[in-house]
């Protein structure tokens, strides 16, 4: 079972997992800014390999250079890569280690909210391909997470309501009460010490979902809430040239896929207006799309790989919050007037 550390003293818990690993080599992958802004405050004695940050470097061009690295380093099956970095390194890089020698450890140190409640637990790993999100890729859960949030007091206001969103994701699966407590944190004046528990929830909150269902067979699609629709946001901003934070498209199709909710399964229409008005109050703006873009959106949304066919558009809907509902489509005609409804919101 992944474990998975919550502390503010991230070198010691590196130090003692590494040893307790008993590798034959230590490798870090990280990109250029967390090497240059983190690491040094780590003191962590293993040599790194260094991508450039961003979405955009995500992908199959930048892999081998990682592969690379850890062949001059000497890795083997018994070395362990440690991922140190928002979720575009540790999604990429635990890819790189699941597939290199068919397989080698790794731990994943997330520096972003949104990496640590995200991308660093679950066991999933991967890169974009051909516009796509996460269109290449493994099931491959790290052997150790460490969790803290000391990294985060220097995150930039975008970073953190990124982050954020997929607590409130987690808050809307788990429970009413978490989910009210959630929108009750002022996140953008965190105190960082209450954040820790807080984060500490909402990440067993997904841990307990992917130990019950670690293939997505059934229960762990309902961590897909605001994801299908929050993928073609994403992938068509990406399109434009006007790339938007992971967070905030998933924050946006969020609220998308509670109105499809509250269209076909009487999701309560105050939730759809306090969510709404949640979004607009913390400044996570909204798409740039208009009726024209509805095709190519929908185009995007049965791409996305949480369809099982190309003809059905699949998605997690609520019927109250902590009452998630997998496996639910709609008709085009409903996904159409659902953003009508959105944009409306959001105006």
């Amino acid at each position: 079972m992944q474990k998975i550390l919550f502390t503010n003293d991230i070198s010691a818990a590196v130090t003692s997992l590494v040893a307790d690993m008993c590798p034959s080599t230590v490798h870090i992958v990280t990109d250029r800014n967390v090497n240059e802004k983190v690491l040094p405050s780590l003191s962590l004695p293993y040599p790194a390999i260094v991508t450039e940050p961003g979405d955009v470097s995500k992908n199959l061009d930048t892999l081998p250079g990682i592969w690379s690295g850890l062949i001059a380093g000497g890795a083997t099956r018994r070395s362990v890569v440690i991922n140190i970095g928002g979720g575009v390194v540790t999604d990429m890089g635990g890819f790189a280690a699941a597939t290199f020698k068919r397989g080698v450890r790794f731990i994943n140190v997330p520096t972003t909210l949104l990496s640590a409640v995200d991308a660093a637990v679950g066991g999933k790993t991967g890169i974009n391909f051909c516009g796509l999100k996460n269109e290449i890729g493994a099931f491959a859960p790290a052997d150790a997470v460490v969790v803290s949030t000391v990294l985060f007091s220097t995150l930039p206001k975008e970073e953190l309501l990124s982050g954020y969103a997929e607590m409130l994701k987690h808050g809307l699966l788990s429970s009413e009460k978490e989910y009210r407590e959630l929108l009750g944190f002022d996140i953008l004046n965190a105190d960082l010490d209450r954040l820790l528990p807080l984060l500490e929830k909402s990440v067993m909150v997904k841990e307990r979902i992917v130990t019950e269902d670690p293939r997505e067979k059934g229960i762990r699609r309902a961590l897909n809430l605001g994801h299908t629709v929050g993928h073609a946001f994403e992938s068509l901003a990406m399109e434009h040239s006007s790339p938007v934070p992971h967070g905030y498209a998933v924050a946006w199709g969020i609220l998308a896929e509670m109105v499809i909710s509250h269209m076909s399964e009487r999701f309560p229409s105050d939730e759809l207006y306090r969510y709404a008005s949640y979004l607009k109050e913390h400044g996570y703006g909204s798409p740039d799309i208009s009726c024209g873009d509805y095709p190519r959106l929908l185009e995007l949304m049965r791409h996305d790989k949480k369809n099982d066919t190309s003809d059905h558009i699949n998605f997690t809907l609520l019927s109250s919050p902590g009452k998630p509902l997998i496996d639910r489509s709609a008709t085009e005609q409903v996904i159409t007037e659902s953003l009508d409804i959105f944009r409306d919101l959001m105006g």
